[in-house]
């Protein structure tokens, strides 16, 4: 706080920030430093409130970028509008958000108003966000269990509060949708920590005596076996969590063989034969030794690969990272929490970390959630295949983490390039569709891939000008990369005429896929083209101009 007349919000980069010298360098490209002072004025123009938090919006979006929203950044537009991510997009909303509760817990009775305005110009632009871009579930009607009763019942005599009803959504099975008006900060569910099931659970066990003297198993393992014998004691603590789970969770690890045989081409069908030869291996490491061991604790009938893979899925697709007050990150099943459905432009993105001296996990809203509306959190920044490997379903619209991973050396060697944007390890595209940048020297394909390929080509020729050598230099780039997508668009195959409503769940499922992946392939090929056109032209321009000098 400055004076009585006027007072600022800084907006700082962080030093410890792993891309400090990539974000600064894009700071500064659109004009600002890694610290900025915003000024607020208590008598203003109209509309210059609204002016100033676009501006904060621009700094604190480029402060909230991941690695891959930084990948894909394009430094080289210089406009208000630029968008990443849902993510990042209410990620840097609600840190405007956060500054300015600090400021209004500390301002002066002069300052409250014209911080006040400031919430509430950011609150709207989250709720219309939110409107704009969500992929609202459709509620078909009320999920009507009695295991799903029971634990609602069993969650709530244990401390459970919830502004939430679990309800059945088109496409997605169960979710849970608000009971009422939700507005940013409201705490849509709370769960104590005594219903969390989390490796303190086991200390007391003798599961757990006999297996911390074995070699490599980590805690995480040991909870799943535990998992696995609780899911089948009628006395458990957690009985009535374990019998609301379904006996099938139906992830790509379940995937049939006309599933997998769809996916040819694919990286997904790669990543499903990694995860299941891992799965596997890990298995027959530990059976059956364990059970001709320990007969008492693991009884032969419940530790078979079935039950096994049963179990690995409901980790894989239910469990969450809790930061817990003593610092430690612990994987845990949290009852309730589990009928959240992911979402691209969730409700709630914070939720895995336990405050000192609480007893409770709190799932708060970051954006707004209308009563009788899908509550949604988001899973983690990942990317469909893994979605559908892990989880078992792919997320509604455009997926801003769908990237094709390229196999080529990603270290740059030039020593005229700033190391701070040029050195990326790995280079990758996405739907050329999500770029807003397709003209000369972009075409909607990353800046960090084509600078990479265009010093692999040329590693002395200045690039992104308009000499005739670079420009022949861009047309053999374009031309490389356009080989690379055709041939994996070719190797994918075409789609054959499948009927839909004759196909099981994993069918369907490797076919939208693929076509999402022929799609991606297919954006990246049309851009080379559209490139090679552009660069042709321009290079026509040049060597006219030398004919006529």
């Amino acid at each position: 706080m400055d004076t009585d007349e006027e007072c600022s919000i800084v907006l700082e980069l962080s030093k410890n920030d792993h891309f400090f010298d990539k974000k600064k360098k894009l700071l500064q490209s659109k004009g600002f430093s890694p610290k900025e002072q915003i000024y607020l004025r208590s008598s203003v123009k109209p509309g210059w409130l609204s002016a100033t938090v676009k501006v904060l919006l621009q700094i604190a979006r480029i402060i909230q970028l991941n690695e891959l929203e930084l990948y894909f950044a394009e430094d080289g537009a210089c406009t208000s509008e630029e968008f990443y991510s849902p993510r990042n997009e209410l990620e840097a909303l609600n840190s405007i958000v956060v500054l300015t509760d600090i400021s209004l817990s500390s301002c002066t009775h002069l300052h409250t108003n014209i911080l006040k305005e400031l919430r509430k110009i950011v609150i709207d632009l989250i709720s219309d966000f939110g409107v704009k871009n969500s992929v609202k579930g459709v509620v078909e009607r009320e999920y009507t269990c009695d295991q799903v009763e029971h634990l609602i019942e069993w969650g709530e005599s244990n401390g459970v509060r919830t502004e939430l009803k679990i309800s059945h959504i088109e496409g997605a099975g169960r979710g849970a949708i608000a009971r009422k008006d939700l507005k940013v900060g409201d705490i849509a569910l709370e769960i104590p920590l005594s219903i969390i099931i989390s490796e303190e659970l086991l200390y007391e066990t003798d599961m757990h005596r006999v297996l911390k003297e074995v070699d490599g198993i980590s805690s995480e393992t040991i909870l799943l076996l535990w998992s696995m014998k609780e899911k089948y004691n009628c006395d458990s603590k957690f009985k009535f969590y374990f019998d609301s789970l379904p006996e099938k969770f139906n992830t790509g690890l379940s995937f049939g063989i006309e599933a997998i045989m769809m996916l040819d081409g694919t990286l997904l069908l790669e990543e499903i034969m990694q995860a299941r030869e891992h799965l596997r291996a890990q298995y027959d490491e530990l059976f059956p030794d364990l059970c001709n061991a320990f007969p008492d604790i693991f009884p032969l009938e419940l530790y078979t690969w079935e039950k096994f893979l049963w179990a690995c899925e409901l980790w894989y697709s239910n469990s969450m990272k809790i930061m817990y007050s003593d610092g430690k990150l612990r994987t845990c099943l949290i009852p309730i929490a589990g009928f959240l459905n992911h979402s691209l432009c969730p409700h709630i993105t914070h939720y895995g970390k336990v405050s000192a001296g609480m007893n409770s996990l709190k799932f708060c809203l970051s954006r707004p959630c209308r009563s009788g509306e899908e509550c949604c959190l988001s899973y983690g920044n990942f990317s469909s295949s893994h979605l559908i490997t892990f989880y078992g379903f792919l997320p509604q619209g455009n997926n801003p983490y769908d990237v094709i991973p390229l196999d080529m050396d990603g270290s740059d060697n030039d020593p005229i390039e700033d190391k701070s944007m040029s050195k990326w390890t790995t280079h990758m595209v996405r739907d050329t569709y999500l770029s807003s940048n397709h003209g000369m020297f972009h075409y909607g394909l990353p800046s960090p891939l084509l600078d990479h390929l265009r010093r692999t080509r040329s590693p002395l020729q200045k690039t992104k000008t308009f000499l005739q050598g670079n420009l022949e230099n861009e047309l053999e780039v374009l031309e490389d990369l356009k080989y690379i997508f055709d041939d994996m668009i070719n190797n994918m195959g075409e789609m054959d005429f499948v009927d839909r409503e004759n196909c099981s769940w994993d069918e369907k499922l490797a076919m939208d896929f693929k076509m999402q992946q022929i799609r991606i392939a297919s954006s990246v090929s049309t851009s080379c083209q559209n490139g090679l056109n552009m660069v042709k032209n321009e290079l026509q321009k040049c060597m006219a101009e030398d004919m006529e000098g």
